[in-house]
C-alpha cells in the first residue's frame, strides 16, 4: 500500500509539473506575441513620422523655391501649397523670414489636416552654393498628432550627381492622442532627381537616404538606415519604393515600401524571415 501511495504521489507531482511547464510555455508565447505586436506598432508609428517629415520638407522647399523664383524674376512658379495656407514674408536686406499659417481649424494638405504654423528663415544669397534654412513649428498638428521641433535644412545647389540636395536635421518629437510619444534624431538627405527648374512643384521627385534613431516614451530605441533610396514623388502621400533596415535589441528587420505604386501598403520582414503587411495611416 505504501508503494502504491508513493506511486500516486509521483504521478500527481509529474502532472503538476506538466501543468506548470505548459502554463509557462503559453505565457512565454503570449509574451512573445505581445512584444512582436508592440514592436510592429512602433515601426508603423515611425513610418507615420516619415510622413510628417516628408510633408514638412515638401512645404518648406516649395515655399522657399517659390519665394526665390519670385525675387529673381526667373519666370513663373506653380507651387503645390493650397490656398488655405496663409503665407507671410518678412524681407530685410540679405534676410528672409517666411511663415506658413495653417490656422487653428486646419488646412488639408496632401490628404492630411495640418494646424498651426511653420516659420523658417534664411540668409539670402543667390550666388551661394549652400543655403541654411532654419525652421520652427508653432502649435503644430499633423492630423491629430502634435509635432514639436526646431530644425535645419542645408540646401546644396549641386551635389556630386549635379542635382540639388537638401540635408535635413531630424530632431523632432511626435505625440499621438493616446499619449504615445516618440523622438527622432539623425540625418536625412533628400536628392532632387526629377522636376528641378520646371517651375512646377507637383512634378518633383526626390530620393532619400540617411540614418536616424527613434526613441519611444517606453525607452525603446530603434535605429534606421536606408538600404534602397526612398523614392518621394510629391504627388503621392507615401513613399512609392525603397527600403530601410530597422534594429533594436532582440528585434529587427527590413521595412519595404514596394516597387513604385502610390499606395499605403508596405511590408516588414523580421530578422527570422517572417513577413507581415503594414497599412500606413
Amino acid at each position: 500500500m505504501e508503494n502504491f501511495n508513493a506511486f500516486k504521489k509521483g504521478v500527481l507531482s509529474l502532472m503538476v509539473l506538466g501543468l506548470v511547464f505548459t502554463s509557462c510555455s503559453k505565457n512565454d508565447e503570449a509574451t512573445e506575441t505581445s512584444n512582436e505586436v508592440e514592436d510592429t506598432l512602433e515601426v508603423q508609428r515611425s513610418a507615420e513620422i516619415d510622413q510628417v517629415d516628408n510633408i514638412l520638407g515638401d512645404l518648406i522647399i516649395d515655399a522657399y523655391e517659390g519665394q526665390e523664383v519670385s525675387e529673381d524674376g526667373r519666370g513663373t512658379y506653380t507651387g503645390d501649397i493650397p490656398e488655405c495656407v496663409t503665407i507671410t514674408v518678412v524681407a530685410q536686406q540679405g534676410y528672409r523670414q517666411v511663415t506658413l499659417d495653417f490656422g487653428s481649424e486646419g488646412c488639408l494638405v496632401n490628404g492630411h489636416i495640418l494646424k498651426g504654423q511653420i516659420i523658417f528663415d534664411y540668409t539670402r544669397d543667390p550666388e551661394a552654393q549652400q543655403i541654411s534654412i532654419n525652421y520652427n513649428l508653432v502649435d503644430f498638428y499633423f492630423d491629430d498628432k502634435n509635432v514639436i521641433g526646431s530644425r535645419s535644412i542645408l540646401k546644396e545647389l549641386s551635389n556630386d550627381n549635379g542635382n540639388p540636395q537638401f540635408t535635413h536635421d531630424l530632431e523632432i518629437t511626435v505625440i499621438w492622442p493616446s499619449g504615445v510619444q516618440a523622438s527622432r534624431e539623425g540625418t536625412r538627405i533628400r536628392e532632387w532627381v526629377e522636376g528641378f527648374g520646371s517651375g512646377i512643384f507637383s512634378d518633383n521627385v526626390f530620393e532619400i537616404t540617411g540614418n536616424w534613431a527613434a526613441t519611444f516614451v517606453n525607452g525603446n530605441t530603434h535605429t534606421y538606415e536606408v538600404l534602397i533610396p526612398l523614392r518621394r514623388e510629391v504627388i503621392c502621400a507615401y513613399f512609392v519604393s525603397g527600403s530601410f533596415d530597422v534594429q533594436r535589441t532582440n528585434f529587427g528587420g527590413i521595412f519595404d515600401y514596394g516597387e513604385g505604386d502610390c499606395d499605403n501598403q508596405a511590408t516588414f520582414t523580421f530578422n527570422n524571415g517572417q513577413e507581415i503587411s503594414i497599412t500606413l495611416n
